[in-house]
């Protein structure tokens, strides 16, 4: 039986390769049969992504999504490099909370180009070549985008301005071999939460209901296992949907 999930020399381009949910999807991307075209901010964080593939065709590329110029570069150099593209894998994201009062705007610019404009960019070079491949874009959104998250106004913007793009720019390309999806995920034990830090003088009440109902986090793996699956032709059915999977944050 064939195996439709499978990624067999289609080339899957990841944002934020560097460590967490872009590793991940990297490893399991691989591991489904796709070539990879990693990119990250860290050169030395993109070279251990790749040492845990070997064997496999993987290239790396330094990059600021934070810089329009640098954006624009990564598309014709992943093609450049394989000739074609056959995914595009927005995962690249960073939050910063504080009291919106005391939000210093130049945070404020950096989540929304890194979490928003980015992706954008990405997705205009991207979209002529997947149109050649009938090939995917899938955007990595969060539960923010469906609820209000107390001292995260800039993150929950940006990504339900991800989750609105996504769906303006698959109605755009209906009628087209192209299909444009998102995954919303909850939290996840990534460096980003290893590493988060309360605004000093929080309410950590307005914090727990993010939890979810079943409480904990969500495993990275699982995520990741979503990229891969509306990578593939597994996932043909779907275009300008957003998957939610967040134990249940956004359910009620």
């Amino acid at each position: 039986m064939e195996d439709i999930s499978a990624l067999n020399g289609k080339v899957a381009l990841v944002t934020g390769a560097t460590s967490g949910l872009g590793r991940a999807s990297a490893l399991a991307l691989a591991a489904a049969g796709a070539k990879l075209f990693l990119v990250g901010r860290n050169a030395d964080g993109l070279a251990e992504t790749a040492k845990l593939l070997p064997g496999k065709d993987v290239a790396t590329h330094v990059a600021d999504l934070t810089d329009p110029a640098a954006c624009s570069a990564i598309v014709p150099a992943a093609v450049d490099h394989f000739g074609q593209l056959d995914a595009l894998c927005n995962v690249a994201g960073i939050i910063f909370v504080a009291n919106s009062p005391d939000m210093p705007i130049n945070q404020w610019d950096r989540i929304i180009a890194t979490n928003l404009t980015a992706p954008f960019l990405l997705s205009r070079a991207a979209i002529p070549h997947l149109l050649k491949t009938g090939g995917a874009i899938i955007n990595i959104a969060s539960a923010a985008a469906f609820t209000g998250q107390a001292y995260g106004a800039a993150y929950s913007a940006s990504k339900a301005g991800l989750v609105g793009m996504t769906k303006s720019m698959a109605m755009e390309f209906a009628k087209q071999p192209i299909r444009i999806n998102a995954i919303a995920p909850g939290g996840m034990m990534t460096n980003v939460a290893k590493n988060f830090r309360p605004p000093e003088g929080c309410d950590f009440d307005l914090m727990k209901r993010f939890t979810g109902p079943r409480g904990g986090m969500v495993e990275v793996s699982d995520v990741a296992d979503l990229v891969v699956y509306l990578a593939s032709d597994a996932g043909r059915g779907f275009h300008g949907a957003c998957l939610n999977i967040d134990a249940g944050v956004t359910a009620g």
